[in-house]
């Protein structure tokens, strides 16, 4: 099948392994641990650069604290993660050492990927490391990413990273074989060999939720390869027990999800997909045929209203009158500067209140459009 040869081809791959496949009763499984990194070594050395994205941190912390299970509050769970997040490094330090290979671990939040001067740092740091043979191991900072600054799951974070490194391909490993139009236990459900489109997923069931170690479901899973199809990243969904096979091009194995689009910077990635807006900007005709139709900056001129709490930075909607959204970005105001520069030109607002005032609510290169 030739969409599966991106996979079995690839000369940099990004693979994420969820927390259910790595634990056995809360616990770190070192043995499923070590099957998976068998399996990325003969790859990495057979000449592909591998990036692996890793969850398990909280659930390898679950036992070292006497925990019974995951911990559902924030400070407990950043404190599994402090715990647990030093077992799963060293465990995959003492996987690859037996191959010959060295990690690196590699902690990420939202904004490396989002501002500017992060994700540039970030890419570079990855980069360099693949530079030196070395197999980086990310994970999302759960020891200090509170709820308004997550990924959600490293999933997405996954689909993310695809795109900072210029993956070739995205494998997401779970315990499940592959997407079905329905739950895999239902008699006669059928697995999707392949998803070209969002069409492919009429009528298909992806609720529900992930394992008790987990963050992640199926529906996760399909927005992460939405998130990197878009990119331009081929996606494959398979389960951790089935990755040697995987990273073949064997059509029996797992969905692939075909690559749609073309790749764009990473932040604007996550603002269309994975980011939790903090507010509305409700914009008049002008300023949405500017934005939408031109591809200009949000000026404060074209803007009407300000709605909900958020500082300068964060991500925001932008608005019709009627309240639809059609794009997303980051702005420069804050809540609580934006409302007294409302309908006034830059030039104005430069002229009466400075020259730093002289610049765009939202700058189009930190804009996204959605409709």
């Amino acid at each position: 099948m030739p969409h599966r040869s991106t996979v079995a081809n690839a000369m940099r791959l990004v693979v994420k392994v969820g927390s259910s496949s790595l634990t056995t009763g809360g616990r770190l499984d070192v043995a499923r641990l070590q099957a998976l990194v068998d399996v990325l070594a003969a790859r990495r050395h057979a000449g592909t650069s591998v990036v692996l994205v890793s969850s398990g941190a909280i659930a390898a912390g679950i036992t070292p604290l006497h925990l019974t299970k995951r911990p559902r509050d924030l400070p407990t769970q950043q404190a599994a993660a402090s715990v647990g997040q030093g077992a799963l490094i060293a465990a995959y330090q003492r996987a690859f050492a037996r191959h010959g290979l060295t990690v690196g671990q590699v902690l990420l939040t939202v904004e490396d990927v989002t501002r500017r001067a992060h994700y540039g740092n970030a890419r570079r740091t990855l980069d360099r490391l693949l530079d030196f043979g070395v197999v980086p191991v990310v994970n999302e900072n759960d020891t200090v990413a509170t709820s308004e600054i997550r990924f959600g799951d490293n999933d997405r974070l996954a689909a993310l990273v695809a795109h900072l490194v210029s993956a070739d391909a995205l494998v997401l490993l779970s315990d499940v074989d592959g997407l079905y139009d329905g739950s895999p236990t239902r008699p006669g459900a059928a697995r999707l060999d392949v998803v070209h489109s969002a069409d492919d997923l009429a009528g298909v069931d992806v609720g529900g939720i992930g394992s008790s170690v987990g963050t992640g479901g199926m529906a996760t899973k399909v927005e992460a390869a939405a998130i990197a199809t878009a990119a331009g990243i081929p996606t494959l969904l398979t389960s951790a027990a089935l990755a040697d096979v995987a990273l073949s091009d064997d059509p029996a194995v797992g969905t692939i999800f075909v690559a749609t689009g073309r790749r764009k910077p990473s932040r604007l990635l996550w603002l269309a997909h994975a980011s939790k807006t903090h507010g509305r900007l409700l914009l008049d005709d002008g300023a949405v045929r500017a934005v939408v139709e031109r591809s200009k900056s949000l000026l404060p001129a074209g803007i009407t209203s300000v709605e909900g709490e958020f500082g300068a930075g964060e991500p925001v909607d932008l608005c019709r009158l009627d309240g639809g959204v059609v794009a997303r970005g980051l702005v420069n105001y804050s809540s609580d500067e934006l409302p007294a520069l409302l309908g006034r030109s830059t030039r104005e607002l430069a002229r009466e209140l400075g020259p730093e005032y002289e610049r765009e609510v939202v700058h189009r290169d930190d804009l996204v459009v959605l409709v």
